[in-house]
């Protein structure tokens, strides 16, 4: 059974996606979370490296951060107009002895199928995102109820 992707994108350590090309690069993405450890955390794991093994408690901690730094990877991605995140890796830092930082980057990307044929340039739609702002790419125009909007594909 093939694991299904837990990200609203694609995500890949690779460089490249086989099966795709890119479109566009958007460039670098990032996501990040600071946690704490709780004292009762730092009590426990404190026995517990006396008696060796794994601290679950970090384990977890650990597990949910990067969780939560792709999560937020995938949502930069999503606002620059990408679809997919290439080569994407961790980085994890400890901080004031009791928090730990855990980023999350890569290169937002817009992709299509490798068979895809190449499609015409089309203008540009532009949305303002708020005011004084503009995002443009294959997102820039969110369609409106009962509207047509055609999905501009960007050309790389």
């Amino acid at each position: 059974m093939p694991q299904q992707q837990p990200f609203p994108i694609l995500v890949s350590t690779m460089n490249d996606l086989p099966g795709y090309r890119v479109a566009h690069v958007f460039g670098e993405v990032f996501g990040l979370t600071v946690r704490s450890r709780n004292m009762f955390s730092n009590l426990g794991a404190s026995f517990k490296a006396l008696a060796g093994g794994e601290i679950t408690q970090y384990t977890q901690m650990l597990a949910e951060s990067r969780n939560e730094a792709v999560g937020r990877l995938c949502q930069s991605a999503v606002a620059m107009g990408a679809n997919a995140v290439l080569a994407m890796r961790f980085d994890c830092n400890e901080i004031a002895g009791t928090m730990s930082e855990v980023a999350a980057y890569g290169t937002a990307v817009y992709v299509v199928p490798a068979n895809q044929p190449p499609a015409p340039q089309q203008a540009a739609q532009v949305a303002p995102q708020q005011a004084g702002a503009h995002q443009t790419g294959p997102q820039a125009a969110q369609p409106q109820a009962g509207q047509y909007h055609p999905q501009q594909v960007p050309q790389g």
